[in-house]
């Protein structure tokens, strides 16, 4: 079986839980790779029907009430999605005789050193065959992979009635097996940390295990912030016989919807060290691998399964794009952010697109509105955001929580309910209303508990609203997470514009002040360390000055190579010395709080 040329360098990462969801549907048939939350079975049964219908596709509603209805609805939709982005593929090939045509549009966008478009133009010259033409076509050309996102903490159990059904039907466990059943021949994106249970869960479906060509119908993309988390979780599901197809790297800070910040590990050195370790990786992994597979009697591959290093989080320049794949031999680099201004790639109603069309660096920010707890990308004058506050001044706080994909709180409830729920913001605010009003910390206390806000219903409600779905209950607005950098894109897009910017045709950025990727990160970081020594200076534990200090040596460090690194820069070597320099005195001028013993 010949392996087909990857058309593009680059993919779509996952975005919120409705701005990517039919992303492939829009982007697949060009080639471009883009990932799917399977998050939210409520969403996607009403695009399963939204499509359905559209593209005259046989549509069962799948109820509440059917068993295991959230896996089937994830099931269902994903075929849906296969089946519109193969025959939009397949019209796409027949177009190359049109002006105008998909399949035109498909070339045009493939950057200039493709391997691909210089075969196609070698085929052009010497065939005058319609039928060799067409045969280059059907052999070479590929479908932009459809790629599914689980993010592993949102495991909540689940309940039939009042009894508490088996982990199989914990709403990650669910999620993945709906990818399992499903047609596709593609991967799944893990986030948000390990969650043994659920990879110990891979091991029951087939499609995860090489075939006897050593083929992976299904599989595994771990989306990591450093090469410890890597090593140590590919080894873990190596130790059940699975294999990871791809570590995903992505920024702790500079990225979109939630940050998980690493201990000042910046972006930079981490990409060098997997740079420098990838084949220890490989091999390390690998071993594992094949006692697993042996223990199970299934099929050992003699030579080490394909393994992809990819990054995201940040890139915002052609010039960055080629660093990243020249320097530290990357295999594809993540777009997600810029993405969210191009209607023909993702998908955001025109009142949250024309927000994020005005929005400069002030109007993007972490906030705490997570009811996971976790430093959340916000958007300052979201429509989510206006109606939160609204109801804040209504002395009505809180959501009415129809979805409960967040619950963790067990504080006053036997079943978990969400910190931004109306239950939960009620009974703590009861409780408030029992301190002293004009005490120090009041107003403080009163904002962290009406800060959270329903990010069920605010990342699903832009397909509600773009695609005029039905949708019953209250009023929650569109929560949008991009990243820090989307102040520097400030139009609406067409795709082709979006790709030619990433492949250095043309420039859509206007500003003339955007930090590297490199020093933005950095300054984030510095930013995120200072906040946290603030935290603690009234009180500091011996814990804390241990995490602090390490934080701020690895910071250290990863200035140090920035500063090598820099150094060997043919252009813009000085003004990102200097920005370092800068950055550098910031970070030695923030004190840790020495803990004093009595």
């Amino acid at each position: 079986m010949q392996k087909k040329i990857n058309p593009h360098s680059f993919h779509i990462p996952v975005m919120g839980l409705a701005f990517t969801l039919d992303s492939p549907i829009k982007v697949a048939k060009y080639g471009i790779s883009s990932v799917i939350s399977i998050v939210d079975d409520f969403i996607i049964e009403k695009m399963n029907e939204y499509y359905s219908n559209k593209f005259k596709i046989p549509y069962k509603e799948i109820s509440t009430k059917v068993e295991d209805f959230r896996a089937k609805r994830i099931t269902s939709y994903l075929n849906t999605v296969d089946t519109i982005a193969k025959q939009t593929f397949e019209n796409l090939k027949s177009s190359f005789e049109e002006k105008s045509s998909d399949f035109e549009k498909y070339m045009e966008m493939l950057p200039d050193f493709s391997d691909l478009k210089q075969n196609f133009i070698n085929t052009i010259q010497n065939n005058t065959l319609k039928e060799d033409v067409n045969n280059w076509i059907q052999n070479n050309l590929t479908l932009g992979s459809i790629d599914v996102n689980i993010m592993t903490k949102l495991d909540k159990v689940n309940y039939n009635k009042n009894e508490q059904l088996p982990s199989e039907f914990n709403d990650a466990h669910a999620a993945l097996r709906g990818f399992a059943n499903s047609n596709l021949e593609s991967s799944v994106v893990l986030s948000a940390g390990m969650n043994p249970r659920l990879y110990s869960y891979f091991e029951n479906f087939n499609d995860f295990f090489p075939t006897a060509d050593n083929f992976l119908k299904k599989k595994i993309v771990l989306k990591v912030s450093d090469y410890r988390s890597a090593l140590i979780q590919g080894k873990f599901l190596a130790k059940k016989g699975l294999w990871v197809s791809e570590y995903r790297i992505e920024s702790g800070l500079n990225c979109g919807g939630h940050a998980f910040a690493s201990d000042g590990y910046l972006m930079g050195p981490i990409l060098e060290e997997f740079k420098n370790h990838k084949d220890d990786l490989i091999r390390d992994v690998h071993q594992i691998l094949v006692g697993a597979l042996e223990n199970k009697g299934k099929h050992i591959p003699n030579t080490p399964l394909e393994l992809k290093i990819t990054a995201q989080g940040g890139v915002g320049t052609s010039k960055e794009h080629e660093f990243l794949l020249d320097n530290y031999n990357i295999d594809s680099v993540g777009w997600g952010t810029p993405f969210l201004l191009v209607p023909e790639a993702t998908t955001v109603d025109s009142q949250t697109l024309k927000t994020l069309e005005k929005a400069g660096e002030k109007d993007l920010y972490l906030s705490n509105v997570s009811p996971l707890g976790v430093p959340f990308n916000s958007l300052r004058g979201s429509s989510n955001e206006v109606i939160k506050n609204k109801r804040i001044t209504n002395n009505k706080p809180g959501s009415s929580c129809p979805k409960k994909f967040l619950v963790s709180n067990l504080d006053y409830t036997k079943q978990a309910i969400c910190t931004a729920s109306k239950k939960y913001q009620t009974i703590k605010l009861d409780e408030l209303k029992l301190e002293d009003p004009n005490s120090e910390d009041y107003t403080e206390k009163l904002d962290a508990i009406t800060a959270k806000t329903c990010l069920c219903e605010g990342l699903s409600n832009a397909a509600i609203l773009k695609y005029d779905l039905k949708h019953k209950g209250e009023e929650q607005g569109v929560a949008i997470c991009p990243g820090p950098n989307m102040a520097y894109f400030s139009k609406e897009l067409s795709l082709k514009e979006m790709v030619h910017h990433i492949y250095g045709k043309v420039n859509v950025i206007s500003t003339k002040n955007r930090p590297h990727m490199f020093i933005k990160e950095l300054k984030m970081y510095i930013d995120y360390f200072s906040n946290k020594v603030d935290e603690v200076k009234d009180s500091v534990s011996k814990k804390q000055e241990k995490y602090l200090t390490n934080f701020q040596n690895n910071l250290h460090d990863g200035i140090e190579y920035y500063n090598h690194l820099f150094s060997s820069f043919e252009s813009n070597k000085e003004i990102l010395l200097n920005e370092l320099e800068t950055l550098k005195n910031e970070l030695y001028n923030i004190k840790i709080p020495i803990l004093v013993k009595a």
